[in-house]
């Protein structure tokens, strides 16, 4: 399985995105610009610039016709992904951490930064699925978590019932987003969570934690279903949709520590663990310095991983990856 090295970014990535048909990958990093490529030979089709601090987060929409982005500029901006156009940007009190498009594409939710005062906010805005049309300034909900732990990570469920929210402090919260109350909070986890992935329909979700797990739960009991442990802390994990009942997640030590350790003990291989049995079933290597983030391709046929080295790695699955079974 020989990967495909896209370098576009000159500092760490942050995400990693498909579109929903996987023929584009969108990656973000510190270096304040989004990339697109071909996900099937890595060709650069094209970047969007704008944002004037780090890139936090990235989305698009079903139709691939919109994309927006989060940053450390205190801004959200909305993109026309066909021609690099920045339709829209919403100005926030602190950086934008997160921001994920609705199940319908009419809303965007963005995560904001508790910092000087401010306190963090999980905010919504209405999208008009014109480019050409104007969009609104005035959130549809802006959810708070008073008294609680800042939110680091958010995503609809389906049919978009509920925001799900993941807490600096391990707590996963559930809010009707319509009456803007919290519905259920569960505390699974002992560290920061740190990536939070949802399954193509949306009825159940894997986390990844600073704790070394990362554990899959049902989107409307918020009941925990599966779990996994690692032996380092984890910056992301993804659901394969098909083909294999995988999850992958990535991770390794802290990005500050790195300099004092080999490849093989900061422990920044891709982990594929079986999504049933709960056990590791094989590794990859590759990236110098710890993984950030991964996705996977909407067929289940490959998957990306983004590292601190600043490369996107592309890795299309051999054969046999397809007729593989786990001896019990």
């Amino acid at each position: 399985m020989r990967p495909i090295l896209l370098q576009g970014h000159t500092r760490a990535l942050t995400q990693i995105k498909y579109n929903r048909e996987g023929d584009l990958l969108f990656s973000v990093s510190k270096d304040k610009v989004a990339n697109v490529w071909y996900s099937h030979n890595g060709e650069r089709l094209g970047t969007y610039s704008g944002h004037q601090g780090s890139v936090w987060a990235i989305d698009v929409n079903a139709n691939s016709t919109l994309l927006v982005t989060g940053s450390a500029d205190n801004s959200c901006k909305l993109w026309e992904v066909q021609t690099g156009r920045c339709l829209k940007t919403w100005e926030f009190k602190t950086a934008v951490k997160r921001v994920e498009f609705s199940e319908d594409n009419t809303m965007v939710l963005c995560v904001t930064e508790e910092r000087m005062g401010f306190s963090g906010t999980v905010t919504v805005y209405p999208v008009n699925s014109d480019v050409n049309g104007t969009q609104s300034d005035t959130p549809v909900v802006t959810i708070t978590n008073n008294g609680g732990s800042k939110a680091v990570v958010a995503g609809w469920t389906c049919l978009d019932k509920y925001i799900i929210t993941g807490h600096e402090d391990g707590t996963i919260c559930q809010w009707d987003w319509k009456t803007n109350e919290k519905v259920k909070s569960i505390h699974p986890h002992e560290g920061v969570l740190s990536d939070m992935q949802f399954s193509p329909d949306r009825t159940y979700f894997i986390t990844a934690s600073k704790d070394k797990s990362a554990k899959i739960f049902d989107s409307l009991s918020l009941d925990e279903k599966k779990s996994f442990s690692a032996d380092t802390p984890l910056n992301s994990a993804a659901l394969t949709p098909k083909h294999q009942e995988f999850v992958i997640l990535g991770g390794g030590q802290d990005a500050m520590n790195v300099t004092t350790t080999s490849a093989r003990q900061g422990k920044f291989e891709s982990r594929f663990y079986h999504k049933i049995l709960e056990e590791e079933v094989g590794r990859v290597r590759g990236h110098f310095g710890p993984i950030n983030t991964i996705a996977v391709h909407p067929d289940g046929t490959s998957y990306s991983s983004g590292g601190e080295d600043g490369y996107v790695r592309v890795h299309h699955f051999d054969p046999d990856y397809f007729t593989f079974k786990l001896e019990i």
